[in-house]
């Protein structure tokens, strides 16, 4: 266990509502100037506001979740600004990953399903055409 995980976590922060935040209510939200947002945005490739129409920034609200998430890892974590992006990327492959397997335990389960009416019906061609189907599937899991 680091002497990062030993820091208090503090209460969750009340997002506003809305679908977009300007680069003030951002800085207001996360307790930070606004220039320390548009150097974050360059730091981590994941920060990406859109721009209005007029060059102003528009942040969403997971922008503005990871605003605050970097600002406590940085700031209250204390880590450098190369292991926050790290982490944050880590932790982002992580979350694909999980989402990869459920989508293929979710084709595994149609399979067996498949597999279950098959053998009901008795057709071995279809049989192994799903055979083929999940030794692809596995293929690309690899």
């Amino acid at each position: 266990m680091s002497a990062h995980e030993n820091l208090p976590v503090p209460p969750a922060l009340e997002i506003p509502d809305k679908l977009y935040f300007r680069i003030g209510e951002v800085a207001r939200l996360a307790g930070i100037k606004p220039y320390v947002l548009r150097f974050w945005e360059a730091e981590f490739p994941t920060l990406g506001p859109r721009k209005s129409g007029t060059g102003h920034r528009l942040y969403r609200r997971k922008d503005v979740e990871l605003v605050l998430e970097i600002k406590r890892l940085l700031y209250e974590k204390r880590f450098t600004i190369e292991g926050a992006r790290k982490f944050l990327d880590d932790r982002s492959k992580d979350g694909h990953g999980k989402a990869e397997a459920a989508r293929a335990g979710k084709a595994a389960r149609q399979a067996r399903n498949a597999q279950t009416a098959l053998f009901v019906d008795g057709d071995a061609s279809v049989l192994d055409a799903v055979r083929k189907e999940l030794r692809e599937l596995a293929e690309m899991l690899k």
